[in-house]
């Protein structure tokens, strides 16, 4: 018998995310078409033995997240509840207080994971490896820059047995180029000494909305052929991977592609250009629009031969070894080149160029901006 346990945080934290997690907690923001964290609970519910999976954080239990959640249950035949903290305990300090909730019925290990975290969640492999070592818990790395594994919690091993020597969260100096993933597996008895080991580094950290739904797009074409958008006769141009939901209206003439995700009731003009984007819940792309490296917020409008684009700064996803700088977000009182946000409802006149910037929700712009937030 195995357990899950999805650290999802709460609305304190996560304000790199913002302007985005203004609308939805940031757990439930749709990447490659579904909520973040649908992509741990499927990954999950796949490890044979998997018995209930627990979502621990400190947002209210609110009407999205409870649909959400009745949904996932009947969708993957799983027990999937909400335990929320009276206050944000930390990553040791949630697992502590809900150990009860989390042992019951004697699973013989439990996974954590991070909401955050976009991974291929190489789960049974954890589940193998840890069954032929003698230690009570297991936690997957990957490798760093020396710059970027400052952020992160550093992993010393012996690279003989992979067991940890040393372990130093965000060291001021290089430890380590192999950081911690924030996806772990525990025996029972890890509980029992358990402190704020690992730190909640997620919060501190910046997702990449983009690379997360190029990875997932692409794993689609494996686990979930059937949700990638297919050229036929008399449809939109398809290049790559791309989703599009069912209720999206998309003219013919669009060019859509590669690593695009177009969702609920989102309407494509005629000669649109989109690709590398993300395009939300009720926008609409009007005609000879363009957008590139971006993601449209629910309801925004991107007007007639306007362009959107941002620049693209995440790891070259065929190379495994590759990594994602961690720069800072301004140069000279300017934004440095990036993906280009707009948030929830805004309106972007036509014939305008939006590059580089991030737009707050409910502006209405009358014309173009470069490497800016506008408020």
């Amino acid at each position: 018998m195995l357990k899950a346990v999805i650290l999802i945080g709460g609305p304190q934290k996560g304000t790199r995310f913002r302007p985005l997690s203004f609308e939805v907690p940031k757990p439930l923001f749709p990447v490659a078409g579904v909520p973040m964290i649908q992509h741990h609970i499927e990954a999950c519910a796949q490890v044979p033995g998997m018995q209930e999976i627990l979502l621990i954080g400190f947002y209210q239990p609110d009407e999205p997240l409870t649909r959400f959640l009745e949904a996932a249950q009947q969708e993957f035949h799983l027990p999937i509840r909400y335990l929320q903290e009276f206050a944000p305990l930390g990553t040791g300090g949630g697992l502590y207080h809900f150990r009860d909730q989390i042992l019951a019925g004697g699973p013989e290990a439990f996974f954590v994971l991070n909401a955050d975290v976009c991974s291929d969640f190489p789960l049974s492999a954890m589940l193998d490896a840890h069954r032929h070592q003698p230690h009570p818990f297991l936690l997957l790395g990957t490798t760093a820059n020396r710059t970027q594994s400052l952020n992160y919690g550093c992993i010393v091993e012996n690279p003989q047995t992979h067991e940890v020597l040393h372990y130093v969260e965000k060291p001021s100096t290089f430890v380590s180029d192999i950081i911690n993933c924030g996806i772990y597996l525990f025996s029972p008895e890890a509980l029992k000494p358990l402190g704020d080991v690992f730190q909640r580094n997620q919060q501190d950290g910046q997702l990449s909305a983009l690379y997360a739904s190029r990875l997932y797009l692409s794993q689609y074409q494996i686990t979930h052929p059937e949700r990638l958008a297919k050229h036929t006769p008399g449809g939109p141009r398809i290049r790559g991977n791309v989703y599009i939901h069912p209720t999206a209206k998309v003219a013919p003439s669009a060019v859509l592609g590669p690593n695009v995700s177009i969702g609920e009731g989102v309407t494509v003009g005629e000669g649109v250009r989109l690709r590398e984007s993300i395009v939300l819940h009720g926008a609409t792309l009007q005609e000879h629009t363009c957008v590139l490296h971006s993601i449209v917020g629910w309801g925004s409008t991107v007007g007639r031969w306007a362009r959107v684009e941002g620049t693209p700064n995440d790891p070259n996803p065929n190379d495994p070894r590759a990594h994602m700088d961690s720069e800072s977000l301004f140069k000279d009182g300017k934004l440095l080149p990036a993906i280009t946000i707009l948030g929830c409802r805004v309106r972007i006149p036509a014939e305008v160029l939006i590059l580089n910037s991030i737009v707050l929700p409910h502006k209405e712009l009358s014309r173009s901006f470069t490497n800016q937030i506008i408020l």
